[in-house]
């Protein structure tokens, strides 16, 4: 039995006449006031050492006299039970402790396979689990019970099977780490941990408390324990091959494992007597911890090569091996070579379901993985590991994961590269003819290729660091600029039939940008980047070396990268997505022009070229664009106090400021608090300081304009329609529809046609008033009033009628 020293116990005698023993801070669990009466109060001290009569006599005498005394131990807790807790020193490490403390018997009632030994009368034989309710019932009869309840607890479980465990004292083999700590400790603070939290956290604290390696398993397969025995207690451990053999007296090759080496003896040098190896093996952690320099053969042979290849220069696992692989090859290099076996180590985190569990064959919350690379490809399954958490954190892995990179990237990607290929082909374009340096790029192009060295210099410096999520997701925003910017806004420079400069322009910048991408890409999507490589590089140039993954990996051209083109190009992109939101709020559709968008900039930054400039009209359909314009143009402020903060500093003067913020000029207070700083103003003779925290602030648009605003950059549309803006609204909303018909209708991009039209007279009237712009839009060779065609629709214009009919 084991009490804690410095507690308080007492001796009671109940009203049955019984005495009991048990802790004073849990008397009133056990018993009600009037039940009891205390005899005697002592430390837990008082009871070290005192004997008692053990509930079964299933031990020899000899023992029982050596173990069944009082022992102490603060490990004992007054939160529930009595105070007093049976101690089993072979099932428990707390337990073994106190038993090596007070030197007790070691003693085992039940056996390796959980069953009571043959020593334990009526149970023996019997499964442990399988005989409580029994145990407690003879008790009873036995007259030994004081209460018997239920008590909840974790309990060890099998993760394989769930069946319960017990905790099993047996005689094993160690390796003396615990010599090693500090060695191990000074080793582990030199590697580049990702996260950097582990090298003190997890894996340092691990060093910190490390004990002696449990180096023998029972099992049949392993490496067999090079440890020979005699039965005087001379042991030899044998150091290689060739020493077995010579030992042993072995001629000719040999088997190292179980049973054939089993038979091996050789003589003791002490008492001559044979010496037999000990029938276990080693832990498979200390294979595996072996790896850098047993995959050599050394220190036998290859010494050259196992220096060149060691330290490793990075690992990953799981972060469960802190425990396990990074801790072998930690704890066996340091014993061999006092240094590291690996520079940087990435511990990933688990893959588990869309619950949080982790995937396991138990659960069956799992795809086969060949199941998944079937359905999904692998390039995806790889780009959802790279982009979807940081490897140290939890993945959530599901179908609908991986299909939503297939859908956000790799369709990207690929509309991407057969939009290339679709147009190329059309102009049988030649990438081997053609070099950017014989190009006149234009804004466009210049920005792309900035953009792609930038992305370059970024993935490698990352890459270099081991930050896989950041390099892919930069990865991710570069094919977003690429195709839903840059080929979007440039995409009329492919159509037509002459092969002008500002067409090849195009055509050597894409071509340029898809080849070096894919390189860049290769080592994250091989497949992918494989297939585009084949067709758009080696379909043209068989000098080019036979692989995406042969090629050298991109450098960045540090010459091509405009950092104040990038910069204001992402503000144009900005502006876009701000005025096409004002669109949205104004109910105008994108192919409606406006006269004049208004451009404003808390910080009197923006001064865009005309080149971009042009990009905003083109994006945003306006005729003129004004910048470092005065938002209270355009919008009304309204101010009200907030009441949580006016209230406390200001509460008399409540209406006072209310009708101040009313009446005063409320553009000037906003761009005051706007700006981060105190708006001071006179009211009732005394100084008022408001901050931004202190108004509530609502905004109004004027009639006529559509706005919208984020952070310190804002647009203004004017929505005043003239005449001449809805023919023009019209007429883009027909080439609109006239491109749907000739895709409904089959037509290839190269197809010419005749357009005719009938319905609303004035419509009608709009759409020859610009049939050459329509020619050019749509490749039509003519524009008139009729209804012959292969294919026909009728279209809602403006809420007007129109029917159109198209022919090749």
């Amino acid at each position: 039995l084991c009490v804690n020293a410095d507690e308080d116990y007492v001796k009671v005698k109940a009203n049955n006449g019984e005495c009991y023993i048990l802790a004073k801070a849990l008397l009133g669990a056990h018993f009600k006031d009037g039940e009891y009466e205390v005899v005697d109060t002592f430390k837990g001290k008082t009871l070290e050492y005192k004997k008692y009569v053990p509930l079964f006599d299933f031990v020899d005498k000899k023992t029982a006299e050596k173990g069944y005394y009082v022992t102490c131990d603060s490990y004992v807790t007054l939160t529930d039970g009595t105070g007093i807790v049976h101690i089993a020193p072979a099932f428990g490490e707390d337990d073994s402790k106190v038993g090596h403390k007070y030197n007790l018997p070691f003693v085992q009632l039940v056996d390796k396979f959980g069953k009571f030994t043959d020593n334990c009368g009526k149970y023996s034989g019997q499964d442990v689990f399988s005989k409580n309710d029994e145990i407690v019932e003879d008790l009873y009869h036995q007259g030994k019970v004081f209460k018997s309840q239920k008590h909840v607890h974790s309990y060890p479980h099998c993760w394989r099977c769930h069946s319960p465990l017990i905790y099993f004292a047996r005689s094993s083999w160690f390796v003396k780490t615990t010599e090693l700590r500090q060695a191990m400790v000074k080793n582990n603070n030199t590697v580049n941990w990702l996260p950097d939290n582990v090298e003190n956290g997890r894996m340092g604290n691990f060093l910190e408390n490390n004990i002696d390696w449990y180096l023998s398993r029972d099992r049949y397969w392993g490496t067999p324990l090079p440890v020979w025995m005699c039965e005087c207690g001379h042991y030899h451990v044998m150091g290689s091959k060739q020493e077995l053999k010579d030992l042993c007296h072995v001629d000719g090759d040999i088997e190292l494992h179980k049973p054939y080496v089993d038979a091996l003896t050789m003589t003791c040098p002490k008492c001559g007597k044979p010496m037999h190896r000990e029938p276990e093996v080693i832990d498979c952690w200390f294979d595996s911890g072996s790896m850098p320099f047993a995959q050599h053969h050394y220190p036998f042979e290859n010494q050259e090569l196992f220096k060149e290849s060691f330290p490793a220069q990075f690992i990953s696992e799981g972060i469960d091996q802190t425990r396990g692989w990074f801790y072998a090859l930690q704890a066996i290099s340091t014993a061999l070579f006092d240094r590291s076996p690996y520079e940087t180590c990435i511990a990933n985190g688990m893959v588990v379901d869309d619950q949080g569990r982790k995937l396991s064959k138990s659960l069956g919350n799992y795809i086969p993985p060949m199941e998944m690379l079937s359905k999904m490809g692998a390039d995806p399954v790889r780009w959802t590991f790279y982009t979807g958490s940081q490897p140290w954190n939890n993945l959530i892995l599901t179908e609908n994961t991986v299909t939503e990179s297939q859908k956000k990237y790799f369709g990207t990607l690929w509309n991407t590269y057969a939009f290339y290929v679709l147009y190329a082909d059309i102009d049988k374009f030649d990438p081997t003819k053609y070099s950017l340096k014989d190009c006149q790029l234009t804004v466009m192009d210049k920005w792309i290729l900035s953009e792609l060295n930038k992305l370059i210099d970024y993935v490698c410096s990352e890459l270099d660091k081991f930050h896989v999520t950041e390099s892919s997701r930069a990865m991710e925003e570069f094919m977003d600029k690429l195709s839903n910017w840059y080929i979007r806004l440039g995409r009329k420079r492919y159509w037509g039939e002459d092969f002008s400069e500002d067409k090849k322009a195009a055509y050597v910048t894409l071509y340029t940008v898809l080849s070096t991408y894919v390189k860049l890409s290769a080592p994250f999507t091989p497949f992918m980047c494989e297939a585009i490589y084949q067709n758009i590089v080696r379909g043209f140039d068989k000098t080019q070396p036979v692989s995406v993954h042969l090629c050298d990996y991109p450098v960045s051209d540090k010459s091509m990268i405009d950092e104040q083109l990038c910069s204001q190009m992402n503000l144009v992109r900005e502006y876009t997505e701000l005025g096409r939101s004002a669109r949205n709020l104004s109910g105008i559709k994108n192919r409606q022009p406006l006269n004049e968008l208004y451009l404003t900039d808390a910080n009197n930054k923006t001064n865009l070229k005309p080149n971009l400039i042009q990009i905003l009209k083109d994006e945003l359909n306006v005729k003129d664009v004004k910048q470092h314009e005065d938002l209270s143009k355009f919008v009304n402020y309204t101010l009200k106090p907030q009441l949580k903060t006016i209230g406390p500093k200001y509460g008399k003067k409540l209406n006072a400021i209310r009708e101040f913020l009313t009446t005063c000029d409320a553009m000037k207070v906003v761009s005051t608090v706007e700006k981060g700083e105190v708006f001071k103003t006179m009211i009732d003779g005394e100084e008022v300081e408001f901050s931004k925290d202190d108004l509530l602030i609502s905004v109004s648009q004027k009639e006529g304009y559509a706005s919208a605003t984020d952070g310190n950059i804002a647009v203004i549309l004017d929505t005043h329609l003239t005449q001449e803006l809805i023919e023009e609204g019209i007429y883009r909303e027909f080439v609109s529809k006239v491109q749907n018909l000739r895709k409904s209708s089959n037509y290839v991009v190269t197809d010419r046609i005749h357009i005719e039209i009938s319905g609303d007279k004035e419509v009608e009237d709009i759409i020859l008033k610009f049939a050459n712009q329509v020619k050019q839009d749509v490749l039509a060779l003519s524009v008139k009033v009729g209804t012959d065609g292969e294919f026909s629709e009728e279209f809602n214009l403006n809420d007007r009628m129109l029917k159109v009919s198209i022919k090749r």
